[in-house]
């Protein structure tokens, strides 16, 4: 209680010195500028106070309040008029169609920004006085590649734009939900844009996979299922909420959101690098020791987040996906199959799999735990009324004993499964490699193809494996990295690893799927040990 009270006194001290302030004299612009990041660190700083404390406070922002508490209304408002429920069994397949659309869209790499000199007839002064009024909880700062990105978004890309408004329509209050229930500000939400476009089924070049783009020891570790079945990295409202945690640790490690926010995209142990190179905290001191792909994630999201607030401005129309008016969830405690509920009810798979993207075979392993089904409210009722009679359709031939258990080589502890695939007409090893989430070098290494070899003939069996690399000599990517430095110490349930340059001891043991305790308990280190080139290390 004495705590509480302290750290009410302590907020109130400050904003009375402030306000103080301000009226005592006429401040220039540059003023109210130092003064208002003043009064940001020193709430800032006390509002850590109170979640070390563990203290309860009570939210007194009046609605009619001036300064915006992180919410993410400050955002244009009209965006969220532009859903259009809609009461039709496709609904859904509006915003798939969007989706694939924005697939097939490729987006400059983020040191192709950085080094353009996009040009536009607005001048710098209307881009800081807009950047100004949006007052956004998280500090969005300018500069020229703060610019050009705000120029990609606004002027440059009108059709995508207008997808990814369209859908953001649908994702972001689902978004903005998941992280104030967190206490974080809202506009994190648009983070989902720069990850994946909003593209629930999007998989990157290095196998991280859904909206919020979890690689699959990050999803382990923030605790999301990822098994033959079910991959929750797809799963929307799921993976936000991981990626929620994540940011509060990782804000809690930085005390800074542009950190905060760049760590997600490299993780917070090149972010932490990139401090001790610098010598500094402040994100544009750090701006050039950043991963090259890292460098461009703040300014995109500056300018992502300015894209949804000012598209009207730029004659940019958010496409209108039609929507279901309201969706149901049911706890689902037997195994079904999409084909079974679409069969009865009359629904469609798709739309099944655009609302329940996290089953990867169109099957709901209920029975070895309660498992989420959700359905467009329309469907509600045929789907009570039929339950018993879809779960007995066709069962013993969606759940045949040997077609059942093709997808149990699987694990979900990281390990190897390894998958037959008999190729059919007109599949390429692109599209076989998109299907399984692995990559094209993957799949030709995997079974002895040429680098050059693009299809294979019909009827081949390729070899797949899912979750890792193969454990071959062959093996490409990361897996053969970790081999070439790592060997086995039999009986022990460890390995030796030798550092290589650029490692951290938190990549190293993000890369072992081991926490960053068990690594230092394993080697005697410290948080504060340095690690170089060619050192040996313990990992399981």
């Amino acid at each position: 209680m004495k705590m509480r009270r302290l750290a009410i006194l302590l907020m109130t001290a400050a904003l009375c010195v402030i306000a103080s302030n301000t009226e005592s004299y006429s401040q220039t612009r540059k003023e109210l500028l130092k003064e208002n990041q003043k009064l940001r660190k020193t709430i800032d700083s006390l509002q850590r106070v109170l979640e070390d404390s563990e203290i309860e406070v009570l939210d007194t922002t009046a609605s009619e309040d001036t300064i915006n508490p992180g919410n993410i209304g400050f955002l244009n408002s009209e965006l969220y008029e532009n859903m259009t429920p809609g009461e039709n069994p496709d609904s859904l397949l509006s915003i798939y169609y969007m989706q694939r659309q924005m697939a097939t869209a490729n987006m400059p790499a983020p040191e192709d920004v950085e080094n353009a000199n996009y040009t536009s007839n607005i001048p710098d002064e209307v881009y800081i006085e807009n950047l100004k009024k949006m007052n956004s909880f998280i500090s969005l700062p300018y500069n020229n590649v703060v610019k050009n990105y705000i120029i990609l978004y606004t002027e440059r890309m009108p059709k995508r734009a207008a997808t990814m408004l369209g859908l953001a329509s649908y994702y972001l209050p689902i978004f903005e939900n998941i992280f104030d229930s967190y206490g974080l500000p809202k506009e994190l939400a648009a983070m989902a844009i720069i990850e994946s476009a909003l593209n629930p089924f999007a998989v990157s070049s290095a196998n991280a996979k859904g909206l919020w783009q979890f690689i699959y020891s990050a999803a382990k570790q923030y605790n999301l299922q990822v098994d033959s079945y079910i991959d929750e990295r797809f799963d929307p409202e799921k993976s936000c909420d991981a990626a929620a945690r994540f940011l509060k640790d990782s804000y809690t490690i930085f005390g800074d959101w542009a950190l905060a926010i760049s760590s997600y995209n490299c993780g917070p142990g090149n972010v932490s690098k990139a401090i001790r190179r610098a010598g500094s905290r402040d994100f544009w001191a750090i701006y050039p020791y950043l991963p090259k792909e890292t460098r461009g994630y703040m300014p995109s999201f500056v300018g992502a987040l300015y894209m949804l607030k000012y598209y009207q401005n730029y004659n940019i129309v958010p496409d209108k996906p039609s929507m279901p008016a309201h969706v149901d969830t049911f706890m689902i405690h037997k195994n079904l199959h999409f084909e079974q509920i679409s069969e009865v009810i009359g629904i469609p798979v798709q739309e099944l799999r655009q609302l329940n993207p996290q089953y990867l075979r169109d099957i709901i392993p209920g029975d070895s735990k309660g498992m989420i089904l959700r359905l467009p409210y329309n469907y509600t009722a045929p789907f009570v009324d039929n339950e018993k009679t879809i779960y007995n359709y066709k069962d013993s031939i969606f759940f045949n004993p040997i077609v059942y258990s093709r997808y149990k080589g699987g694990n979900d502890d990281g390990g190897t499964s390894r998958i037959y695939h008999k190729v059919r007409k007109g599949q390429t090893l692109s599209s076989i490699a998109k299907r399984y989430g692995v990559t094209v070098s993957q799949i030709r290494d995997w079974n002895n193809l040429s680098s050059k070899t693009k299809a294979v003939k019909t009827g081949r069996t390729l070899i797949i494996y899912r979750n890792t690399a193969a454990p071959s000599s062959g093996s490409s990517g990361r897996s053969s990295a970790s081999k070439s430095s790592s060997s086995s110490s039999k009986g022990s349930g460890t390995r030796t690893y030798t550092v290589r340059k650029g490692d951290t001891l938190y990549g190293i043991a993000k890369k072992h799927n081991m926490s960053l305790n068990d690594l230092l308990k394993m080697n005697g280190l410290t948080a504060k040990s340095t690690i170089h080139a060619g050192k040996k290390l313990k990992v399981k």
